[in-house]
């Protein structure tokens, strides 16, 4: 039986990720300003499925193959750094664009906006650390059935993400205009958004955690 304190520890570590800036907020957003809020919530079931396998692929045993080969692992986390510091330079370098910023996208097709959506997630490094290092911990072998606690917490992730994501999508265009009025604001945004990339990618760098084999 999962308990109550590894519930609440996934669900405040899923709500600060999914308020965090990052690469699916960016690419949801802008499909969602640009394309309209359908082509946003098409995007936002493709990051379902990205969700789903990281939560399959880690609770069948991927985490194990990270453990067994750290190496591995460190390349994972290193790349994803250094992907979060190319976002970052590429949002505070002048010129850069903030997440609200009307930018402009070619209309896709729904079939390519879910496919999106999803390599968008798959390749998303805060979820394979999310996945890998820290929801791994709040699993313990005494509480009962280990796959169980595993699915049931991936699944409160996922419900926190997807309802983070999708209210932000809902009012992207609301909080574009608001912004397109007030470039002080907009430019404030971008700052803070990069910054705040660039923290998350130092302490991903950084970070000693190692993933836990269920």
């Amino acid at each position: 039986m999962v308990t109550e304190s590894a519930l609440l520890g996934v669900f405040l570590v899923a709500l600060a990720l999914v308020l965090t800036p990052g690469p699916n907020m960016m690419y949801l957003v802008s499909r969602s300003i640009t394309q309209g809020r359908r082509a946003g919530v098409i995007s936002l079931g493709g990051v379902a499925v990205g969700f789903l396998v990281y939560l399959t692929a880690t609770n069948l045993g991927l985490s194990a193959i990270f453990v067994a080969v750290p190496e591995l692992y460190l390349a994972l986390r290193i790349a994803g750094a250094c992907y979060l510091g190319w976002l970052a330079f590429n949002v505070l370098r002048p010129g850069g664009t903030a997440v609200f910023a009307p930018t402009a996208m070619a209309p896709d097709s729904d079939r390519r906006l879910f496919t999106m959506g999803m390599m968008t997630n798959l390749l998303n490094p805060k979820i394979a650390v999310l996945y890998l290092s820290l929801i791994p911990q709040f699993v313990h072998p005494e509480a009962g059935h280990v796959l169980l606690q595993g699915f049931v917490l991936g699944g409160v992730q996922i419900a926190v993400a997807l309802t983070g994501n999708l209210l932000i999508l809902l009012a992207a265009g609301t909080l574009a205009s608001f912004f397109a009025h007030r470039p002080g604001w907009l430019r404030a945004q971008r700052y803070l958004m990069g910054t705040v990339l660039g923290v998350l990618a130092v302490k991903i760098a950084t970070d000693q955690a190692r993933p836990v084999s269920g």
